[in-house]
């Protein structure tokens, strides 16, 4: 069977970036710990050949297990009786194979069982997790829940819980309700305080919950009375063993029918506060979430892995009017695009976990001593930065895997409409990916300050221009400066309006000019350092500069009284 991280070359020059000595010797504390723990790395290439070998395990994995059960998840899918879950059987399987090797828990450190991994390797065995199966990925990738539990539980929680999640057990997010999906404000699941117990009692509803009979939830829940916005919410833990949550139903799904998607009933749920009280929404979920969207990213890219490969495999072997169908141009047009867009998706990927990566680490660091000047100024510096690549990566990626899947489909022709083919499969999970954990329309919401305030012109200009490229790629350079420069002409053409409303109409498609440009100068940068990214940042750059030109002509020749015939 076939490794899917060892048959991937891309991943290792990701996971060599030259960032990544700075992101070790932050999440190593200097290799703090290659005194007291065997498995701890003695230096930055022990613990680079550490993050290949247990990568190179979980391609095994998924190249051996995990892609092999997910028709057969697919059409089996979890069951529910009794309020309880039942995962279909080869999810058991998958679950089991993961445990064994010990991929729970990856990014915890080591005194509570985990890895001690960093972001970039743990969201490239994400990636590579998406590819096998994106609906096990929504199992697997809970385990970052656990972040949330290190950051903001306390001692004794982090104690009693991180550790189980190390060992194998489940986690769920438990945020949205039948009346609060995007509008988490609106939640309303009650959380009173029982003095006899010493303990908080959950009662009400959740909907939408994936992994909803999880081992342990993290469930966002009004713990004061008479309020009705995020000002009195707080984050609480249930653990499964105190009883008190049924699963109601699953959801019929689309896709990622592998993962169970539950209503769950809370009745005097015993729980307790994670953090402090009416933070639950302002701090913690936010912090949940933009985790969270990494992960969605990660499962945007790996779908986006599997339909090339389904669709340039198809291509070569099918033909037509005597010769393979990739010999013609509508057919190797697509599998070029698709390949740009995988490219530029992993691009986008691997940069934005690099800056989360340093900022979380400088955080984490400040809570054990001061940081000094220096490093304060590398947090914010990267904070932001990760703040601004977050939702335009989650949107981008996740509309290319919707693109994607949706073209390796038709390259398939008919049989990609037949459940025999993996590409309908792959179409129906992609679906989800621009919905879940902040819809593409809030992601540009999320994305336009980053707009309007410069922080993508400054990124490309200050950084991505600066660099030295080979003789080579200086054409596709220059391409992508005159990109920039007509990207900065239509912000300027909205902003200068200084009409929210018109701002607003505009956001989505100035923030996929942003992305054009900086996907474009992520795959240059990669070409000049790997050549074998050539061919992507070639098609990209077509692709991305007459994106622009169109984004150029319909702002420069809209009247803002034209908006009024949008409205109904």
């Amino acid at each position: 069977m076939s490794n899917f991280y060892t048959d991937n070359p891309s991943l290792k020059h990701y996971l060599h970036h030259p960032l990544m000595k700075r992101i070790v010797e932050l999440k190593e504390r200097n290799f703090a710990d290659k005194d007291a723990f065997d498995d701890a790395p003695q230096n930055y290439d022990d613990a680079m050949d550490n993050y290949e070998k247990v990568l190179e395990i979980v391609g095994e994995i998924c190249g051996d297990t995990i892609s092999q059960n997910a028709e057969e998840v697919d059409k089996e899918g979890p069951t529910v009786a009794n309020g309880r879950v039942t995962y279909a059987a080869g999810t058991e399987r998958n679950l089991e194979a993961v445990r064994k090797a010990g991929l729970m828990g990856m990014s915890m450190p080591r005194r509570f069982g985990g890895l001690n991994f960093p972001i970039v390797p743990y969201i490239m065995a994400a990636d590579i997790v998406s590819r096998a199966d994106a609906s096990f990925e929504n199992l697997w990738g809970l385990q970052d829940c656990a972040e949330t539990l290190y950051e903001f539980g306390n001692d004794d929680q982090r104690q009693r819980y991180i550790p189980r999640v190390c060992e194998g057990e489940t986690m769920s997010m438990d945020l949205t309700e039948p009346d609060a999906g995007s509008d988490l404000q609106s939640v309303m699941l009650k959380a009173s305080y029982d003095e006899q117990e010493s303990c908080w009692r959950l009662n009400g509803v959740k909907r939408f919950i994936t992994n909803g009979d999880s081992d342990i939830h993290l469930v966002l829940a009004r713990s004061e009375d008479g309020t009705k916005d995020g000002r009195g919410l707080s984050m609480f833990i249930y653990d499964k063993k105190n009883g008190g949550v049924n699963v109601r139903r699953i959801e019929n799904k689309m896709g990622i029918k592998g993962s169970p998607t539950c209503e769950l009933v809370f009745k005097n749920a015993k729980a307790e506060l994670c953090g402090d009280r009416k933070l639950g929404l302002i701090k913690y979920v936010m912090a949940l979430m933009n985790g969270a969207r990494l992960g969605i990213m990660a499962q945007a890219v790996g779908l986006s892995e599997a339909a090339y490969r389904e669709g340039y495999t198809y291509a070569t072997e099918r033909k037509q009017f005597g010769k393979t169908i990739i010999e013609f141009p509508a057919v190797f047009e697509m599998v070029a695009i698709i390949r740009a867009k995988a490219d530029a998706s992993r691009a986008m990927l691997y940069e934005t976990a690099r800056f989360v990566d340093i900022y979380k680490a400088l955080e984490d660091i400040s809570r054990e001593r001061k940081l000094t000047p220096e490093e304060r100024t590398e947090m914010k510096k990267y904070s932001k930065l990760a703040d601004a690549f977050t939702p335009l990566g989650k949107g981008m990626t996740t509309e290319y895997a919707n693109q994607n899947t949706y073209d390796a489909i038709q390259i398939h022709g008919g049989s990609g409409f037949m459940k025999d083919y993996t590409c309908e499969r792959l179409y129906r999970d992609a679906r989800i990916t621009n919905i879940y954990e902040g819809t593409t329309q809030l992601q540009v919401v999320a994305a336009i300050r980053h707009v309007t305030t410069g922080t993508y012109l400054n990124q490309i200009r200050d950084e991505y221009d600066k660099i030295e490229y080979k003789p080579e790629l200086q054409a596709l350079q220059s391409r992508l400066q005159t990109m920039t420069t007509n990207y900065e002409q239509v912000v300027n053409l909205v902003s200068e309006t200084k009409d929210n409303e018109y701002i607003e109409f505009h956001a989505r498609r100035l923030v996929e000019a942003a992305a054009h440009c900086v996907m474009g100068y992520l795959l240059l940068r990669d070409a000049n350092e790997d050549d074998s990214f050539r061919h992507s940042v070639e098609v990209y750059v077509n692709y991305g500069e007459a994106e622009i030109d169109k984004i150029l002509v319909f702002i420069s020749n809209f009247k803002q009284e034209k908006l009024e015939s949008y409205k109904q």
